[in-house]
């Protein structure tokens, strides 16, 4: 029973981080923080940019449920929610990173899913300007609009 609750709750971190992180990046990342996400639809010079403190934001909401989770672990609620938003920042990084932008690791697939991904995520980087950029969301978007055959 507590594997299955454990199981549900990873799940759930994992799919509502696409929520939570569709909405910072539509209201908070195109709105207040601009100026600093900015740096993520222009020309990169070196590796690093003023956008990657966000991912240094992100991984402490993540990190900090399963440090201070309470014991045992499987009958945590802190620890899985942290988990899952764990395996989302991991996969967020892959998909986005190292595939999508080739930064760092970068490799090339020829998977439809990925393939799609990536030309949804180049549609919302298509200009540097704040406003009109859909899909905000990295998994949340039209699928039917994007995929190839």
């Amino acid at each position: 029973m507590f594997v299955m609750k454990f199981i549900g709750l990873t799940i759930f971190g994992f799919v509502m981080m696409e929520f939570f992180s569709y909405a910072v990046h539509r209201w908070l990342f195109h709105g207040i923080f601009w100026r600093i996400h900015e740096t993520h639809h222009v020309t990169r010079k070196g590796a690093f940019e003023a956008n990657d403190i966000f991912t240094l934001v992100f991984s402490c909401g993540a990190i900090f449920p399963m440090i201070f989770a309470e014991k045992p672990l499987l009958e945590s609620i802190a620890f899985p929610l942290g988990l899952g938003v764990a395996i989302y920042g991991f996969v967020y990084f892959i998909a986005h990173d190292f595939f999508t932008h080739r930064r760092f690791l970068p490799f090339k697939s020829k998977n439809k899913i990925l393939l799609t991904i990536r030309a949804a995520h180049q549609k919302h980087h298509q200009s540097a300007e704040k406003q009109g950029l859909e899909p905000f969301g990295l998994f949340l978007f039209n699928y039917k609009k994007f995929f190839r055959k």
